[in-house]
């Protein structure tokens, strides 16, 4: 019959984790399928959950339907097959004993939205956020926030729910997801899902699964280490939990005195630290796995600058853990590179750790479906939160109109580094991604390229724009070797391309950086 398939069940006895929205005496499943939910389109819509032992369970969505058994602990999933984007639906999971019903359920496109703080960063904080918030009616636009979990296991379950797109709802999510979104579904008039699971603060490791750290001997020493932060928390809590009384004390009588009291003593770092290696993939992204999706965005590295070379490695590992865990080899991946932040430093020679994480990103785009949105232009010297959070989605979705959605006439990078050419002392850097030419934003001359010597001493550079190239030179150097732009923790740099996008910062030379021992 057309539409039904038979599938096997595949889950273990782990599924007992599930935080059930829906369920019944004989029916749980996971928090994920409850009303408002939005599956993805043009894929096979996975359902899984909880059944008595054995017993068959029959799940249908619109005219799609399939069958199976629970093994012996209860545990079931099933694929439908693709839909188009459309709805409202109604999906029913009814087993002999028991019948679920989850109401008002869209097609259309599913994103996670993941990251540290500037992903979690809510729409209530950003600029013009009253405005944001009054006009943010979008009721095929559906929000998930991820509760968040550190676990030492990988889970099967999370909490959270779907909420359409309002002004109640929409002022504690992800500004960043939220900006993306709407503007997918403005283009793509087609539903759009947003899964936020994001926890400030948190190194890519956290979000790795331990399998994929282990296997590389320059991640596996991130691991090693947690373990032996884990292995001595008892005695280490032991000895803070004495010197919190000790605190205690002493602070009570500094009171009673009307002295200051004395600094409290840190909390050590344990299990359920949010830094823990693969502890927010195993609480916060393995419970969303198998659940259909289109892609993720991610914006993250402030937590990884200081081992900006070891997330050359770090950050496509766990791009590649996603995509192998989920079963999806080349799922999109767009993701932000660090903002400016910090004071600028006017020294050429200046070390930025900043500078190797933006390049570490980069570097990334060497794997396939994956894109980056530089706003390099948007930061803020003393916030590391930028507040124009939607120039950062915009920038996502311009991105995803060319490598996930192939729109016709779609800009979706600033411009890159492409080449170099020596010409005596001037140096010819050549770029892609021109879109019609370079311009200079305020004026030229464009700031930000240095060029050095043999020397490896860096000088701001005089240029000139020419075409698809910038030319480079300073008179301090006769014979220049090497070229930066935008090299820096808050460069001030001003090269774009004719539509208004910022070039990407970038250096030709590959000398050792500050980060490069870091592990």
């Amino acid at each position: 019959m057309r539409g039904i398939l038979i599938a096997l069940c595949v889950l273990g006895a782990g599924c007992a984790t599930f935080q059930p929205k829906a369920a019944t005496t004989e029916i749980t499943l996971p928090s994920m399928f409850c009303d408002h939910m939005v599956v993805q389109q043009q894929k096979p819509v996975m359902v899984w959950g909880k059944a008595a032992p054995k017993a068959k369970v029959q799940v249908t969505l619109a005219s799609r339907s399939a069958s199976v058994r629970a093994d012996e602990t209860g545990a079931w999933k099933v694929a439908l097959e693709p839909m188009t984007a459309g709805g409202p639906y109604d999906l029913t999971i009814k087993s002999r004993r028991a019948t679920a019903v989850i109401h008002d359920v869209l097609v259309g496109e599913v994103w996670v939205c993941s990251g540290q703080s500037n992903m979690e960063w809510p729409v209530s904080l950003v600029n013009n956020a009253e405005k944001e918030i009054a006009e943010a009616n979008h009721p095929e636009v559906r929000l998930f926030t991820v509760a968040k979990k550190v676990s030492g296991e990988p889970l099967d379950g999370c909490s959270g729910s779907w909420a359409l797109c309002s002004p109640e709802t929409v002022k504690d999510f992800s500004a960043v997801g939220y900006f993306f979104g709407r503007r997918l579904n403005e283009i793509l008039k087609v539903p759009v899902g947003l899964i936020d699971s994001s926890w400030g603060g948190t190194p890519a490791e956290a979000w790795t699964s331990r399998p994929t750290l282990e296997a590389d001997p320059d991640l596996d020493v991130i691991v090693k280490r947690w373990d032996d932060t884990i292995a001595k928390y008892p005695e280490a809590k032991k000895q803070y939990d004495a010197a919190l009384a000790e605190w205690q004390k002493a602070a009570d009588e500094a009171k009673a005195k009307g002295e200051a009291e004395p600094k409290k003593p840190g909390e050590p770092a344990g299990p359920a630290h949010p830094h823990r290696t693969s502890g927010l993939y195993n609480g916060m992204i393995k419970p969303l796995i198998p659940y259909g999706i289109r892609g993720a965005i991610w914006y993250q590295g402030e937590s990884n600058a200081g081992r900006a070379y070891q997330y050359r490695k770090l950050f496509p590992a766990m791009i590649q853990d996603w995509r192998k865990n989920w079963g999806s080899d080349e799922f999109p991946f767009l993701f932000v590179q660090l903002a400016n932040f910090m004071e600028r430093n006017p020294d050429a020679n200046a070390p930025s750790a900043w500078a190797e994480l933006r390049e570490a990103q980069s570097m990334t785009l060497s794997l396939a479906n994956t894109g980056q949105a530089v706003i390099i232009d948007i930061g803020e010297a003393k916030d590391i939160h930028p507040r124009n959070k939607q120039d950062v989605g915009a920038r996502l979705t311009q991105a995803a109109w060319e490598i996930v959605y192939h729109l016709e006439g779609a800009v979706y990078s600033g411009p890159t580094y492409e080449s170099m050419r020596v010409d005596g002392n001037k140096v010819h850097v050549k770029f892609k991604n021109t879109f019609g030419g370079l311009m200079a934003n305020g004026g030229e001359p464009v700031r930000g390229f240095a060029v050095a010597g043999e020397d490896k001493k860096f000088v701001w550079a005089n240029t000139k724009i020419e075409g698809d190239e910038v030319v480079v030179w300073a008179d301090d150097v006769a014979k220049p070797v090497a070229v930066r732009y935008g090299w820096g923790d808050n460069p001030d740099c001003t090269l774009y391309n004719k539509p208004g996008l910022p070039a990407s910062p970038f250096r030709t030379d590959t000398w050792p950086g500050i980060t490069i021992e870091a592990k």
